[in-house]
């Protein structure tokens, strides 16, 4: 299986650090943002990995990551995101590394300690999405668990107003190569992007969806309270010190 790291976008939510530079290169304690995901995926055995980036400082990540060996990736490429076309516009630039290869998909800004080793080993056809509790489901995508079979998903719901579960899915996905097919039949959705939502709910047309919650500590870092967070969490982590040491210093 190949890794895909989704970094593009402008980051706007962070204005005006993101006017010096990418997003997913601010720092989360002593690290860039960026090498949190990228350890997620070494560490259930992925070092073939795709970096896809946009926008005016797509250049810094070389820079930064060089050729991936410092971070135990074997072979690293970058591709070019040209417009805001969505998570699954980005996606759709992976084809060709894909090679036919199943692949392991997560957002540049989700930082987590889970180790997904086991489900990508045992990984066959179709989808797996990993889904978190969280308390602000409304900003995320939205499981909608069979009332007869609460295990199975019956659709996934994109920010929805009143979410139908308090789960969220977290930006960390496993694909088989038929996901680059259901991407080429994907429309615009209101906000003019392909949603990875709509490609998520065709492999659950199909009945080829499943899912694990995933363990351990994880948030994305895509908001001041959610970069604060992570922040602490990593400080916390790489000291031994509890979080209330850092927080209260700050």
């Amino acid at each position: 299986m190949k890794g895909v790291v989704l970094a593009g976008g402008l980051g706007s939510r962070l204005y005006p650090l993101t006017h010096a530079t990418n997003k997913h290169l601010l720092p989360v304690y002593d690290k860039p943002m960026v090498y949190y995901p990228i350890q997620t995926l070494v560490q259930a055995g992925i070092n073939e990995i795709l970096i896809v980036t946009g926008g005016p400082h797509a250049g810094d990540f070389i820079g930064v990551l060089r050729n991936g060996k410092a971070l135990g990736v074997k072979h690293l490429e970058y591709a070019f995101q040209e417009t805001e076309g969505g998570i699954a516009d980005a996606l759709s630039l992976c084809e060709d590394f894909a090679d036919h290869e199943s692949i392991a998909v997560i957002l540049g800004d989700n930082t987590t300690d889970a180790d997904i080793g086991e489900a990508v080993r045992g990984f066959g056809e179709g989808a797996m999405v990993f889904l978190r509790e969280v308390p602000d489901p409304e900003r995320f995508g939205v499981p909608v668990f069979d009332p007869h079979d609460p295990a199975r998903i019956i659709a996934i719901e994109e920010k929805p107003a009143h979410p139908k579960s308090n789960y969220a899915v977290t930006g960390l996905y496993l694909y088989d190569n038929r996901v680059f097919e259901y991407i080429k039949t994907l429309e615009p959705s209101a906000r003019g992007e392909l949603e990875i939502t709509d490609v998520n709910n065709a492999y659950i047309a199909q009945g080829l969806l499943r899912w694990a919650e995933l363990k351990g500590f994880w948030s994305d870092a895509g908001t001041f309270e959610s970069l604060f967070r992570s922040n602490v969490f990593w400080a916390q982590k790489s000291t031994g010190r509890p979080a209330e040491d850092f927080s209260s210093r700050l």
